[in-house]
């Protein structure tokens, strides 16, 4: 199966249980492609943890899901030592980030310290535990959810822990004709109930490695760049994006290319990413946000700004 045709068949897998989100269940699919991770942002109740159980299903994934509280501690994420009498040595006992596939359900609700927990575990794919390092499973994906309603009670993401997200996904509510379908498809059980493994852990690391051959013409490597530097320079934004902002980009638009059938990157598709893997990178200065400007407005007025590559600049 080429990858083109295991990314289209994950995606469709994704909409049998995420009902008229098209748009998301393949930026959510790029996400998994370009082996980065998700935060899923939205009000309850509009399929965030559905999104992240479907997709482990259909990858043939290990899932495990936190639930973050402000009572939970670092070693409920990462895992604890405890002395077994029988043997008298100390046993490691893995903790629910030991997994291809990992839902932070609400991460904004967890101390900073907790928080801190997953650092690690997203730049370099291991847990450090009594100062032993135990590399995690691969592939490995955090999908993150929370609520940006809720302030009560929560403790927003600091930027480098927003930073290692590599796409951030709204998915709104649903249409009503598609609202209507998701009711009537769940009267006698719930779709993901239904839904098989379309590749394995193997085979999407394999896709993983496949997707980084994705070709992009080193002008397009100079256009993301040029983007990128824009947003340092706004005016609007305190903090533009960081060169893991600006590689961010550049994978999820060769993820892209291979769900379109294409071993190769073009203008379109960074430019249909850029607001998804640039916009929560950004810090808005107080007088913007005072002003209610946006960071995927600023996105927006940089990507008009920047002459696309091969194109003709305007006399």
């Amino acid at each position: 199966m080429s990858g083109t045709q295991t990314l289209r068949e994950l995606v469709a897998a994704v909409e049998t249980v995420l009902i008229g989100k098209h748009a998301e269940a393949e930026l959510a699919i790029i996400g998994l492609a370009a082996a980065g991770h998700l935060l899923i942002e939205d009000v309850p109740g509009v399929g965030k943890t559905m999104l992240a159980k479907s997709l482990a299903r259909a990858t043939g994934c290990t899932f495990k899901r936190i639930q973050f509280t402000p009572d939970l501690l670092p070693s409920d994420v990462t895992g604890v030592s405890i002395y077994n009498q029988r043997t008298g040595e100390f046993e490691f006992r893995a903790g629910p980030i030991v997994a291809h596939v990992v839902l932070a359900d609400e991460i904004n609700r967890a101390t900073p310290k907790t928080q801190s927990a997953l650092l690690e575990a997203m730049e370099e794919h291991q847990v450090t535990v009594e100062g032993v390092t135990r590399p995690l499973p691969v592939p490995f994906m955090v999908l993150a959810t929370q609520n940006p309603i809720e302030y009560e009670g929560t403790f927003p993401l600091p930027e480098a822990q927003l930073d290692r997200f590599l796409l951030r996904i709204h998915l709104g509510y649903p249409a009503p004709a598609d609202e209507v379908d998701v009711l009537q498809r769940q009267m006698l059980r719930h779709p993901i109930e239904d839904l098989g493994a379309v590749t394995s852990a193997s085979e999407l690391q394999q896709l993983q490695h496949a997707v980084r051959s994705v070709h992009v013409e080193p002008q397009l490597q100079r256009y993301i760049v040029h983007l990128v530097g824009l947003t340092r320079e706004h005016p609007d934004v305190y903090l533009g994006g960081s060169p893991r902002g600006s590689l961010a980009l550049m994978r999820a638009a060769q993820a892209r290319a291979m769900l379109l059938g294409r071993d190769y990157v073009i203008p379109d598709d960074v430019k249909a990413l850029a607001v998804a893997a640039l916009a929560h990178r950004l810090i808005m200065s107080p007088e913007a946000r005072m002003r209610n400007a946006t960071a995927s407005a600023v996105i927006s007025s940089v990507l008009q700004e920047v002459p696309v590559p091969g194109s003709r600049v305007p006399a």
